[in-house]
């Protein structure tokens, strides 16, 4: 055992680990998560994960029992009707909920079961809809109705509670309301309403941004009308029901109902043991369901109706009456073994387990400095017993800062986890109101977001110098302390800036003075030269390499003119579909034919480029934001590609497009740069440029790595990896870097800045298969990586087909010409090269 394991269990020895369970952590995961060796998942707030035990148990139990549909009267109808009596009891049961004041309803997950609440609650004009600003998306959903039937809505931020002396019980909350919303109230206002109106009010349980734990004890302050307004308006009239989401704490600290008796729960089982997904359920107080009004009526949920009158009659059970159809009575009768695993464990051992992780996560990552002394890790969500906000989950939710204060982006530390094994999510985690408020996002921050084109799961991390969402951590009843210190050491290792003499890897710089005089001469004299061009026909599949090839204005002919949709609309690509790798091109252009192979294809394709074999269809299509004509081809033609990948997709060619990309000095240095260039298919730039030589220093760090880690196999790679146009040969590694202008032969071209890395270059073919590993990315991650989190290897090049003399139309690239860097322009070399940022490691020995 390790030093560093070793003080971790004298401080959370007494929690970690289950000691008085059947099996200890070590255990589970040796005989329960034999899957996860090597991975470190840290997404249990998204989704935890089932044990193999639990499956082989529900596959014994569904092979060996006959379970009918519990809407028949036969025995196997019967069973299956005991069987969710049972799992609705277990259900009450965790939730320490009584059956005669509880009843637990099933639905498709805890959205679902929200948006049940939402449209059967008794909503007038006088009724309100009150939630916390740390909510999930799918409960300030629930507004919609609300605001549909003439009722308010607001937000509110809890600031401090008062507590009664004699007692220690709250006496009352002080809270701080945000912007009033209300729909349609003149709509409403000329009605008459009879009774006292019924309000609504929403809390987490725990809040799925930053892990903060909501106190119980608003239960009964609500009910109690013991919220005070800071603004010192007064509280809304009428009845209270509270509705608890506690999708993300059910799973280590379930809302006990006999101490705080709210009036709806909803939560979803697959955040307590992993299956079956598409399950979850609404506990609902018996008084509560009185109230819902039921609209719609189902096989399920009617007693009798008469096809051609108006009447129908409503079964009386209030499970019955709310579950629309069938139930899913298999996954309800896997239920079992689920809450097997949960008892043998037990809630609060595994709260304590969990939470010893957690605890001493957020420690360590607000204890991690740069070599400057600035902090590394600003944490979000913090204890208060001030509040009713007072404990934190195991959850831990941050950003990351480089030494000079800027924000490292989120969607760079989840990039680089995957390539370390390591499992989390990043984002703002459909959680709008926590997002904005830890992250400190003004409504104009947020709109101006919007405009600028952000929307969830984009790659936009930092905008306008702030992050726009946060890195999270979180953690399962089978999480280890190994799990937690491998991102750990992922964190020290990729972000925190040590003292200068532990740093070997950084990004490589000039070894040439700069001087303007012989510039071009010198690299003459070192030899570099076009070792090879290769024509990528169609996007992301095979291309073939050629000794001679034309120019357009698009670039080399015909490279990416052709691409891959899905029936949907979505364009294909190795990212997704792996497999479009092994389809394998070859122009022959004194025939003027496109010849495709595929091993799984018994007969080849061939395509005539100049005739109609295309179907005559014309149409617009939209990829990365630009509109492109293209033009299909026969069905013999798609259902042979759809065979070759092995799904369903159409060949479109591309005939004209409007998209020319067009950045300016604005951009981020190590980007694309200034440019007006026309394209095919192609992402961001007609040519991609590679060096034999900064491939061969590439192969030298892998190597070297190998060397440090024996659990690491020999990687070598070849330039076409990359999937480069041009490969150079000669002069020194990364040199490509610095050039602005080159020319090649008497052909003219302009770098457009490197070329940002993804984890296609980590796809290799062995045997017709396609693997993935984590290299080479992880190695350049360590020492390619620019200040952006962006990961360099190679460079874009655009044809400046504009400064060649005579007809650019008869320009031809070939094998063997000089590769000549212009010496215009070395003034923005070196700003470029200031403005690259060195890759930090903690460890002098990586």
């Amino acid at each position: 055992m390790d030093a560093a394991k070793e003080e971790f269990l004298k401080e959370f020895g007494r929690d970690y680990g289950y000691s008085g369970a059947p099996k200890t952590i070590d255990e589970i995961r040796a005989t329960e998560f034999k899957r996860l060796e090597g991975v470190a998942y840290l997404d249990h707030a998204a989704a935890t994960l089932y044990s193999e035990l639990q499956m082989e148990a529900i596959l014994k139990d569904l092979t060996a029992n006959i379970y009918g549909n519990p809407h028949s009267q036969s025995d196997s109808s019967f069973a299956t009707s005991d069987i969710v009596r049972n799992a609705r009891q277990q259900v009450l049961d965790y939730f320490k909920a009584s059956p005669k004041d509880y009843k637990c309803i099933f639905t498709s997950g805890a959205t679902a079961a929200l948006k049940l609440v939402g449209e059967a609650f008794p909503w007038s004009h006088q009724s309100n809809f009150v939630y916390t600003m740390e909510n999930h998306n799918s409960v300030i959903g629930i507004r919609e109705y609300a605001l549909e039937q003439g009722a308010q809505a607001y937000a509110i931020e809890i600031e401090d509670t008062e507590r009664d002396a004699f007692t220690g019980n709250i006496a009352s909350v002080q809270v701080t309301k945000h912007q009033m919303l209300r729909r349609n109230e003149a709509k409403f206002l000329a009605k008459n309403h009879t009774g006292s109106a019924y309000n609504l009010f929403a809390f987490p349980s725990e809040c799925n941004f930053s892990g903060l734990k909501f106190s119980l004890e608003l239960v009964k302050t609500v009910k109690e009308d013991s919220i005070r307004y800071s603004d010192g308006s007064p509280s809304s009239n009428g009845h209270w029901k509270v509705l608890i989401d506690a999708a993300k704490g059910c799973a280590t600290e379930p809302p006990d109902l006999s101490k705080y008796p709210a009036d709806f729960v909803v939560f979803s089982f697959y955040k307590l043991f992993g299956y079956p997904t598409g399950l979850g359920a609404l506990i609902v107080h018996t008084d509560a369901a009185k109230l819902l009004k039921k609209t719609y009526f189902s096989g399920g949920t009617v007693a009798a109706s008469i096809a051609d009158i108006d009447f129908v009659k409503q079964r009386e059970g209030i499970e019955e009456l709310f579950e629309d159809g069938t139930i899913p009575f298999l996954s309800i009768a896997s239920l079992c073994h689920g809450f097997k695993i949960l008892n043998s464990l037990t809630i609060p051992a595994i709260s304590r387990h969990t939470s010893s992780l957690a605890t001493y996560l957020r420690n360590v990552l607000a204890a991690l400095r740069h070599e400057n002394g600035t902090r590394v890790c600003t944490l979000y969500g913090s204890c208060s017993s001030k509040t009713l906000c007072n404990k934190m989950g195991p959850l831990v939710s941050f950003n990351l800062r480089r030494p000079d204060g800027s924000w490292v982006g989120h969607r760079e530390v989840e990039k680089l986890a995957s390539l370390y094994s390591i499992q989390l999510r990043t984002g703002c985690f459909c959680n709008p109101g926590a997002c904005a408020k830890y992250l400190d996002l003004s409504h104009l921050d947020l709109v101006t977001n919007i405009e600028a084109g952000h929307i969830c799961w984009d790659d936009n991390d930092i905008i306008n110098g702030k992050p726009s969402g946060a890195v999270r951590v979180s953690l399962g009843y089978m999480s280890t302390y190994e799990d937690v210190k491998k991102f750990i050491d992922f964190v020290t290792s990729s972000f925190v800036s040590m003292p200068t003499h532990s740093r070997d890897l950084q990004f490589c710089g000039r070894s040439i003075p700069f001087t303007d005089t012989g510039f071009e001469s010198r690299y003459s004299a070192f030899g570099v030269d076009l070792k090879s061009i290769t024509v990528y026909p169609i996007k992301s599949c095979a291309g073939f390499s050629t000794d001679r090839w034309p120019l357009s204005s698009r670039g080399l002919l015909y490279d990416r003119e052709w691409l891959l949709q899905s029936l949907t609309g979505e364009t294909l690509t190795q990212k997704k579909v792996p497999e479009m790798c092994l389809i394998h091109t070859y122009i022959d252009l004194s025939q003027g034919i496109l010849f495709i192979n595929s091993p799984r294809c018994k007969e080849g394709l061939q395509i005539i480029l100049n005739s109609n074999s295309s179907n005559g269809k014309r149409e617009e299509i939209s990829l990365r934001g630009q509109i492109y004509q293209v033009q299909g081809y026969d069905k013999e033609v798609d259902t042979w590609f759809s065979a070759a990948i092995g799904r369903p997709c159409t060949l479109l060619r591309h005939l004209s497009s409007s998209h020319c990309v067009s950045l300016d000095e604005r951009d981020s240095v190590g980007t694309c740069r200034e440019s007006r260039t026309c394209l095919n298919f192609s992402n961001e730039a007609q040519f991609l440029l590679i060096s034999e030589e900064s491939v061969s220093d590439l192969n030298n760090r892998l190597n070297s790595n190998v060397g440090k880690d024996v659990r690491r196999t020999s990687v070598q790679v070849n330039p076409m990896r990359f999937r480069p146009n041009l490969v150079i040969s000669g002069g020194r590694p990364y040199a490509e870097d610095e050039w602005i202008n080159i020319k090649i032969g008497n052909k003219s071209f302009r770098s457009l800045g490197g070329c940002n890395r993804c984890q296609m270059i980590n796809f290799a073919t062995d045997a017709e298969q396609v693997l993935k590993t984590n290299e080479p990315l992880s190695t350049l991650a360590s020492y390619r990586r620019v200040k952006q989190g962006k990961i360099l290897f190679g460079i874009l090049l655009r044809y400046e087909c504009e400064a060649e003399e005579g007809n650019s139309n008869n320009s031809w690239l070939q094998v063997g010409e000089s590769i000549i860097p212009d010496s215009k322009q070395l003034g923005d070399t070196r700003r470029i090269h200031a403005d690259m940022v060195v890759c930090q490691v903690g460890k002098s020995s990586r």
